[in-house]
């Protein structure tokens, strides 16, 4: 029987992509991964949409991408840049064009300006010859004020004559692909020939970013698997239509953890539909955990905690890390804002003592409940070593100043003398 060869020690080497820079943020080349988010405000009102940028990110988009469909919205654009400003956030803000971006951008020239980067779908920037000519016209407002460009190609909305073009290839070929090859070599095919189009108009490569979103799992492996292969621009992730809940959040990690494992995806964003009143900013949670479980990044510390079974019988250890995990969400922006390295924290909220003690070893600082009915008397741990025993109804908040107390003697101030 043959060695096991050895497993991989940390995350898989990324594959090589050139570097375009959003704002002031590097997309590719050996940038973190970075992730965004799109607003769902009508961005013709400037407050609305100034507000859900903030919002979104402050919970850690570090791209916001806003919708530019009408004359009004381009125009709430520069105010709405202005507002963050005041607000002191300094996001870059992506314009989604669609249909008219050409006549949009043309006639809203401070539009153009206020952006950081302009995202066109070839599929629906043009019909025949005014495909072209409106493409062109994007590309030379994108070449006049410096700004990078994402073709982002969606199979709902691919350019028929492609496609009708690919078909007709295939149906020569000795061996034709069937009807889903065809459609993903319409993706691939759609991203790669528009970005040669805007480089032969004069954008230069390393302001090309591309995407190829398809709702299918398997279906956007396969095209992202293909067109990494073919080319080095950066590449933006996400499963489009993902769906809401649990079923978005199951279908995106599914997708995205396949590709990013194999080195693949320069940016993503998570597309969940929110339920009616919902949080946007739970896409950029979800994001920032795909990225964070696989160690490809590192964005707050993390909660590990028991599943719960027949010896954790109340409902003591649940609130316990319930408590918790939301007091580390609350607090990490006052912390990274003072402490450097507090997001490589991790933290273990364990029910019993099967495994709590050795989690809670393994973990910065754990905290270990006894099991079944859970008298609070619980041994916290501090980097492998056992720190004190909690006692009494008081636990959550003596464990979170230890937490507090940890983090100040372990992670150094910023820019500290």
């Amino acid at each position: 029987m043959a060695d096991r060869p050895d497993l991989p020690a940390g995350p898989p080497p990324r594959r090589r992509s050139r570097c375009v820079m959003v704002g002031g943020v590097a997309v590719g080349g050996d940038a973190p991964i970075v992730v965004q988010s799109m607003t769902n405000t009508d961005t013709a009102d400037v407050f609305a949409t100034a507000a859900q940028c903030a919002q979104l990110a402050r919970a850690g988009s570090e791209i916001v991408r806003v919708t530019v469909d009408t004359r009004e919205a381009a125009a709430a654009v520069p105010k709405i840049r202005e507002r963050l400003l005041a607000m002191n956030v300094d996001v870059p803000l992506v314009g989604d064009f669609h249909f008219n971006g050409h006549k949009l951008l043309t006639e809203v020239p401070a539009c153009a300006e206020a952006l950081d980067k302009l995202r066109i779908n070839p599929g629906n920037v043009g019909k025949g010859a005014r495909r072209d000519e409106q493409f062109a016209q994007i590309v030379a407002i994108a070449c006049q004020y410096g700004k990078p460009v994402r073709i982002g190609v969606n199979w709902g909305s691919l350019d028929q004559q492609l496609l009708a073009r690919i078909m007709d290839d295939n149906a020569r070929r000795a061996e034709p692909k069937d009807a889903t090859g065809i459609m993903h070599e319409a993706m691939v095919s759609s991203a790669l020939e528009s970005a040669a189009r805007a480089e032969e108009l004069g954008l230069a490569r390393d302001a090309i970013v591309l995407s190829c979103k398809m709702s299918g799992v398997q279906d956007l492996i396969a095209v992202y698997r293909d067109l990494a292969a073919r080319c080095e621009y950066p590449l933006h992730l996400g499963l489009t239509e993902a769906g809401m809940g649990s079923k978005g959040i199951v279908a995106s990690t599914a997708a995205l953890a396949v590709l990013l494992q194999e080195g693949i995806g320069d940016t993503i964003r998570v597309s969940l539909t929110p339920e009616p009143g919902g949080d946007r900013t739970r896409e950029v949670t979800v994001a920032q955990e795909i990225l964070q479980t696989m160690g490809l990044r590192a964005f707050l510390p993390l909660v590990a905690a028991c599943p719960g079974c027949g010896r954790t019988t109340s409902t003591t250890f649940q609130e316990l890390a319930q408590d918790i995990q939301g007091y580390v969400r609350d607090k990490m922006p006052e912390w990274k804002l003072a402490r450097v390295g507090v997001e490589h924290m991790t933290l273990a909220v364990m029910g019993c003592v099967v495994n709590g003690p050795g989690e809670s070893k393994h973990a910065s600082l754990g905290i270990s409940l006894p099991g079944n009915g859970e008298e609070p008397v619980a041994p916290v741990y501090a980097d492998g070593e056992r720190l004190t025993t909690l006692r009494g109804a008081d636990i959550a908040a003596e464990f979170k100043n230890i937490i507090d107390d940890y983090i100040a003697r372990k992670y150094p101030l910023r820019n500290a003398p």
